[in-house]
């Protein structure tokens, strides 16, 4: 629009000079596409008039258009966000909050899945956008923001979480996510991912139930697959879900109580009885009873428990 002024200046009058130059279509603009016009700039010859008739005018609705247009989008957007977070927060409960959606948190809430915990009870924080993207393409609810702070916190409903899986890429940070969880909630189940062994005792004392080293767990990969690639391949095998073996946790089936570890068809490794873990050839736990759980090697395609034929209230 500047430019269509400054080409036909000369059928413009400006009340101050009578003339009008670069600066004084620039002004012309400004004031006629924001509908202020002062009138102190006017087309006086049919030309002038003609082009702010068919050409000025168009381009003030469009700005206009532009404007409301963005302003009610920006509006919409953040009031369906309030009603989508007042109906997700009048269901969820006992969720499950994942802080981090990197390579560590997508692999946690792989494993989850996999365990059986459904997409609709896991909520992701993270400060990233693209992050809160994938977890919104991978069907879970996202907030985006930094842990760190207890508003974000409260937003997921970390108050009535059943567990918070920390995965952030600072110690630091994982240390000041503990301790606002704990601060909000003191009974849900905290587990943390931390790159330092130095760090764990500083994340137990800030309130962690469970400290994943990471570059210790992949150190001691390494070592093994150094030792032994035989081994060092079982133990991948292991850990990663979806083919060959997996570790799980599954309770005691009513069948198998009165029974013996080495009796039951999954391959026990532990017995947890009372909240403690025990091997499977502790003397304690060499008969299962009524309300134990069983940590077993299966193939990773097996039916979880609860889905299993003959898996009834009895068994459970």
């Amino acid at each position: 629009m500047v430019l269509i002024v400054v080409v036909d200046r000369d059928g413009y009058k400006d009340s101050y000079d009578g003339s009008v130059d670069l600066i004084d279509s620039i002004y012309y603009a400004t004031v006629t596409l924001t509908t202020t016009g002062y009138g102190d700039i006017t087309p006086v010859t049919p030309t002038a008039r003609l082009v702010n008739a068919f050409i000025v005018t168009p381009l003030r609705i469009s700005f206009l258009v532009v404007l409301v247009g963005t302003t009610l989008e920006v509006l919409a957007n953040e009031g369906r966000r309030i009603m989508r977070d007042t109906r997700w927060r009048k269901r969820m409960k006992d969720h499950t909050i994942v802080v981090g959606y990197g390579t560590k948190g997508r692999a946690a809430v792989q494993t989850l899945i996999s365990n059986g915990v459904k997409r609709d009870s896991i909520v992701v924080i993270d400060p990233r956008a693209q992050a809160i993207g994938d977890a919104g393409n991978d069907q879970m609810a996202a907030f985006h923001g930094d842990a760190t702070n207890r508003t974000v916190l409260r937003r997921a409903e970390v108050m009535t979480a059943r567990e918070v899986i920390v995965t952030t890429d600072r110690d630091d940070s994982a240390v000041l996510v503990t301790l606002a969880v704990r601060q909000l909630n003191a009974n849900a189940h905290v587990v943390v991912a931390v790159r330092e062994e130095d760090n764990v005792p500083l994340l137990r004392q800030s309130g962690a139930d469970a400290v994943v080293t990471s570059s210790e767990a992949v150190g001691r990969l390494l070592g093994l697959s150094a030792v032994s690639p035989n081994l060092g391949e079982v133990m991948e095998d292991l850990l990663t879900y979806g083919e060959g073996l997996e570790v799980a946790e599954r309770p005691v089936l009513g069948r198998e109580v009165g029974k013996p570890p080495s009796a039951v068809p999954d391959r026990v490794v532990s017995v947890v009885r009372d909240g403690k873990v025990h091997r499977y050839y502790d003397s304690n736990v060499s008969v299962l009873a009524a309300g134990d759980k069983l940590i077993v090697v299966r193939p990773a395609k097996e039916t979880p428990w609860a889905e299993r034929p003959g898996a009834d209230e009895d068994d459970e």
